[in-house]
């Protein structure tokens, strides 16, 4: 499937030849048809010579509704630029090619119109001025199709180059996280709310649970439909229409996007490379009132020139934007930049982040996609895989972890870790004071040991270990002697190493666990509905002191619970 967009001046032929190609009128409103002008953009789809269908998007030519021509021309795979025989090339012409370029059109073919109203010569005269005008733009080496509609003049020959495009021309790739600008919202009798757009990054199917943004309306997909039929999924590259449940047609407008959730990173700042267009009488400074224009969408941003004050006309610079609402945009998406104050668009480019962490005095996007991924780690140190895919729509496999990391950073982090190990000694270094990130490049050691709590460097034991105190707590069982060398300090160290246990006051060795658990089950053998402290102290021989702490630790670790005097089973008595 190929979507094509048309472009032109008003009163070109634009929608004539969409009606022509495909039978269907893309005028859609009342007052579009009764003033011969199409105002808003309209659609249709026709099957080519090879079979194969293709969608037009109509576009309006007048400059007065230039910013629903831009609404559709966002994730086109080609354009068909429609120039009159007789008017010849003209300002709309000229500012629609510019807009298609900024957009990242690199496909087309352009039509001479209307040829039945002038003579052969003329007609020849307006292909090679067009000819002069295209060169150094995606259209230099387009075909130029002359067509009349009113006698069918070239329309055969528009269908077998629309074919050629077909085949030249990229389709869309499936990146697993789809996105649909909505360029069109309504509400048919017994439907609910329906949306329409182009479909890009992904697929969707009924009964998808997505998202409508920036909203953060969580709705389902009721039902799908492209080209009049319903289907079960729908592929990216396809004019789609969406029944959403769960929201009402007028909360949506054009603009808003429809995405699943967590696939996206909704921005409010973001740092783009920019042209200016060559033919600006003045350079873009961040003083103008801006408007940016992405996908279908028209907001208000705020202009910010990186490292210069200002992008003299037809140079390249980087810019940050700061939008007005929040968007679900990444890293390579298109956008052009209109200013409202002098109606005209200035120019655009291509979003670098989404995401920026350094200030506007201090950034450095880059224009080429690699090595921006590998600014934007460096830039953060550690980023999650999944936040890093949702910044730039590339996957990258973690370095440690979740985390992708800076090389430079995991090679510092790797060296402090190991000194602090090393220094640590045979007692280990604490494994609780690590943070997340600090334990689990840890874990990629392979000449460091981790046991009881502790990290040392293989070969190096502990000598607290091998403390003569511990055989005289594990002799002792569950009533152990209270006359033992061992600090607190030593004591907390061995308790976390999982030598010891303490209860009450009281120190016990593991041991003294498994003794107490076997006297447990024996007595649940013969009291069922529970055992007392009473019963419990008698089964190990032991006073009160030493009873009462071990059926605490007992009740603590799940292997018994305490109902009302007595100790029933717990969830783990068999598991221990």
């Amino acid at each position: 499937m190929r979507i094509f967009a048309t472009a032109g001046h008003v009163d070109h032929g634009k929608s004539s030849l969409v009606t022509a190609l495909t039978g269907t009128n893309p005028d859609r409103w009342r007052e579009e048809r009764e003033r011969g002008m199409t105002i808003d953009l309209g659609f249709a789809h026709f099957t080519l010579p090879s079979r194969r269908e293709v969608s037009l998007i109509d576009v309006p030519g007048h400059i007065r509704f230039i910013n629903n021509m831009l609404a559709g021309v966002g994730g086109i795979h080609g354009a068909i630029l429609v120039v009159d025989a007789h008017e010849g090339w003209m300002p709309q012409t000229e500012e629609h090619l510019r807009i298609l370029e900024l957009a990242g059109t690199r496909h087309g073919v352009v039509v001479v119109s209307r040829v039945d109203l002038v003579d052969d010569d003329e007609a020849e005269l307006t292909a090679i001025d067009i000819r002069d005008r295209v060169v150094g733009t995606f259209l230099a080496d387009a075909p130029i199709v002359k067509a009349s509609t009113l006698r069918g003049d070239g329309l055969d020959d528009l269908r077998q180059e629309l074919d050629h495009l077909m085949n030249s021309s990229t389709g869309s790739p499936d990146r697993g996280r789809p996105r649909l600008f909505v360029d069109r919202v309504f509400a048919p009798k017994g439907s609910g709310t329906v949306v329409t757009g182009t479909l890009t990054d992904g697929s969707l199917a009924v009964g998808d649970s997505v998202v409508v943004q920036p909203l953060r309306r969580e709705v389902r997909i009721r039902g799908i439909q492209t080209h009049g039929h319903s289907v079960e999924s729908i592929e990216p590259g396809h004019r789609v229409a969406l029944n959403l449940s769960g929201i009402e047609h007028g909360d949506v407008r054009r603009g808003h996007a429809v995405v699943r959730a967590d696939d996206w990173h909704l921005a409010t700042v973001l740092d783009a490379s920019f042209t200016a267009l060559a033919s600006l009488d003045h350079d873009v400074t961040r003083r103008g009132a801006y408007t940016m224009h992405v996908g279908s969408d028209e907001l208000p941003v705020r202009l910010r020139v990186l490292g210069d004050e200002s992008i003299r006309p037809g140079a390249h610079g980087f810019v940050r934007l700061h939008l007005a609402e929040p968007r679900p945009l990444v890293m390579g998406d298109r956008f052009v930049i209109r200013e409202s104050g002098r109606d005209e668009t200035v120019g655009g480019g291509v979003v670098r982040d989404v995401a920026p962490l350094l200030t506007a005095s201090r950034a450095q996007p880059l224009d080429d996609d690699h090595a921006n991924v590998d600014r934007i780690v460096a830039e953060r140190g550690w980023i999650d895989a999944v936040e890093l895919r949702r910044f730039t729509g590339v996957s990258r496999s973690p370095s440690v972890a979740q985390w992708v990391v800076d090389p430079a950073v995991v090679t510092a982090a790797e060296t402090s870790l190991r000194r602090r190990v090393t220094e640590a000694g045979a007692e280990g270094l604490e494994i609780s004071a690590l943070d997340d990130r600090e334990r689990a490049l840890l874990a990629t050691f392979t000449d460091i040991t981790v046991s009881g709590g502790f990290a040392r460097t293989q070969g190096a034991d502990d000598p607290l270990l091998s403390h003569s105190d511990i055989d005289v707590i594990r002799a002792g069982g569950c009533a152990p002697s209270a006359t033992i060398a061992l600090t607190n300090a030593e004591l907390r160290r061995l308790q976390k190493a999982g030598v010891l246990f303490e209860r009450d006051g009281e120190w016990f060795h593991v041991d003294a666990l498994k003794t107490a658990r076997l006297a447990a089950v024996s007595l649940l053998a013969s009291h069922p509905d529970g055992f007392t402290m009473s019963q419990f102290r008698e089964a190990l021989g032991v006073t009160r002191k030493h009873a009462v702490p071990i059926a605490t630790e007992l009740d603590a670790r799940g292997i018994t619970r305490r109902r009302g005097d007595v100790r029933i089973a717990g969830p783990r008595l068999d598991r221990e």
